[in-house]
C-alpha cells in the first residue's frame, strides 16, 4: 500500500464552529493547533504520506477534511455538505483530490457529510442524519451502482454522524456505540460495543492493522486491544469540543488503484 492521508491546518476560528450534539465551550487554537499536528506524526508513524492543505481561517469546520470527500477505490466523490456553512471547504479539497482519482459529486438539493459514510468492501452505509438527507444518499446511490456499490441508509439518533456511533476497526469488526445507531443493522460483523461510561468512544480511525483512537477513552481502547487490535491513542481533547474526533481530522487512501480498477476520465460537476 502507498497510503496518503490529506489534512487541513486548525482555523484561528475553529472556536466558531458548527455544533448540533455537544454544548459550545471555549476553544485553545494554539492547544489545537498542537494536538492536530501530533495527530498527523500518528498518521505518519501509521504508513501516511500526511499532506497539509492550508487553514482557512474564514471557515471555522475545514479542519475535519473528511466530511466534504469520499475517497473509493476508482473515483472520489466530493460532497455537499449539510451544514451551509461549511460548503466552501469542498473545492480545495476537490482539486487536491484530482491528482489521484476522478472526480464526481453531490450535488443541490442533496446534501452528503462524509461522516456519515462508513463502507466496507463494496457495501456502503450512510448515515439518514441532520447533515445527509435523503437526496444526497440517493444521488451517492445512482452515482456509486455503475461501479459495483450497494448503498444502505442507516437511521442515527443523539449523533451528528454515523461515525460518530460506528466505525471499522478491522476486517469484518466494527466499534459501536448501540445508544446511537441498531447494531442489528450489521448483523454478520463482529462488533466490539463502546464502554458505557464513554459514550463519545465509537469513532476510531483505521490505518492498516491497527487505528487511531482518542486517549481520554481507556476502557474502550482495552476493549479493542482484547479483542486484538492496536491502538495508536492522540490527544483531540480540543478538537472535540469541536465535534470532531479521530476520522474527521483526514481523507485516507490508497494511491494505487485496486487490481482491475482504472481510474478514467472525470464525470462532470
Amino acid at each position: 500500500m502507498a497510503l496518503v492521508a490529506i489534512t487541513r491546518d486548525v482555523s484561528a476560528n475553529i472556536g466558531e464552529c458548527a455544533l448540533s450534539f455537544v454544548q459550545r465551550s471555549p476553544i485553545d487554537v494554539d492547544r489545537a493547533i498542537v494536538q492536530h499536528h501530533g495527530y498527523r506524526r500518528a498518521l505518519e508513524s501509521l504508513g501516511c504520506e500526511v499532506i497539509a492543505l492550508p487553514a482557512q481561517d474564514a471557515l471555522p469546520d475545514a479542519v475535519f477534511v473528511e466530511d466534504v470527500a469520499l475517497v473509493l477505490d476508482e473515483i472520489a466523490v466530493v460532497t455537499r455538505p449539510g451544514a451551509a456553512s461549511r460548503r466552501g471547504e469542498a473545492e480545495s479539497v476537490a482539486q487536491a483530490l484530482a491528482g489521484y482519482r476522478p472526480l464526481l459529486r453531490i450535488i443541490a438539493p442533496g446534501t452528503l457529510d462524509g461522516g456519515d459514510v462508513l463502507r466496507f468492501d463494496r457495501d456502503i452505509f450512510v448515515g439518514q442524519s441532520a447533515r445527509s438527507n435523503a437526496d444526497g444518499i440517493a444521488q451517492l446511490r445512482a452515482l456509486l451502482a455503475g461501479h459495483g456499490y450497494r448503498v444502505h441508509g442507516v437511521a442515527t439518533r443523539g449523533c451528528l454522524h454515523l461515525k460518530s456511533a460506528a466505525t471499522q476497526v478491522a476486517d469484518g469488526t466494527l466499534l459501536v456505540q448501540p445508544a446511537w445507531v441498531d447494531p442489528a443493522i450489521f448483523a454478520g460483523y463482529r462488533l466490539v460495543e463502546v464502554d458505557p461510561a464513554e459514550e463519545h468512544a465509537a469513532n476510531a480511525l483505521r490505518i492498516g492493522a491497527g487505528v487511531v483512537h482518542p486517549d481520554c477513552f481507556p476502557r474502550t481502547r482495552q476493549r479493542l486491544q482484547d479483542a486484538g487490535i492496536a491502538v495508536t491513542t492522540v490527544d483531540v481533547s480540543e478538537l472535540q469540543k469541536a465535534e470532531g474526533a479521530v476520522t474527521c481530522c483526514s481523507l485516507v487512501f490508497d494511491t494505487v488503484p485496486a487490481v482491475g480498477v482504472t481510474t478514467g476520465a472525470a464525470a462532470p460537476a
